[in-house]
C-alpha cells in the first residue's frame, strides 16, 4: 500500500469515527465500543493515536469514555 493509500484509508476511517460519534447525538459514543467495532483492522495503539487526533483537532469532545461530537461552525 502507497503512502496516499494509507493516508486515504486514515481519512475514511476517521471520517467513519465522526460520522458514527455524530449519529449517537447527546449520549455519546462509547470508546469502548468504538474500538470494538474496529479492532479487527486497528490495534489498540492505532485507535487511541485515532482518537486523540480527532479530540486534539477538535472533531470530537471526550468526557470519561464517552465520546461527543462537535458542530461544526
Amino acid at each position: 500500500m502507497t503512502l496516499q493509500q494509507q493516508a486515504q484509508a486514515i481519512r475514511i476511517v476517521c471520517g467513519a469515527i465522526v460520522d458514527a460519534v455524530k449519529e449517537t447525538g447527546d449520549l455519546g459514543a462509547p470508546g469502548g465500543v468504538l474500538y470494538a467495532v474496529l479492532q479487527g483492522n486497528l490495534s489498540l495503539a492505532q485507535f487511541e493515536q485515532i482518537m486523540g487526533a480527532l479530540v486534539r483537532t477538535g472533531k470530537l469532545l471526550r468526557e470519561g469514555d464517552l465520546y461527543h461530537w462537535v458542530a461544526d461552525l
